[in-house]
Parts: structure tokens; sequence; C-alpha cells
């Protein structure tokens, strides 16, 4: 049976972590639209 959403951590952090959104325009109005509603950003 297969799982669905069966990633490794690696490849997960890879395309959703706080260094993937820093990278691109778009990722860092992501992170600035969470931290206009008070999200805690955890910054690694």
């Amino acid at each position: 049976m297969h799982y669905p959403r069966r990633l490794s951590k690696r490849s997960r952090v890879r395309k959703q972590g706080f260094r993937a959104r820093m990278r691109t325009p778009g990722g860092r109005k992501v992170l600035k639209r969470k931290r206009a509603i008070g999200r805690r950003i955890k910054l690694d």
C-alpha cells in the first residue's frame, strides 16, 4: 500500500523550509504575510 506524502525530511525542508522560502521573492512574501498575522517564524 502506498502512503501519501511520505517525503523524506530532507526533501521536505528543501522545498518548504525557511531557507527555501528566503531564496525566492515569492517565498519572502509568504514569510512577510505570516509575520504580519503574528506567526512566530522559526529562524533555523
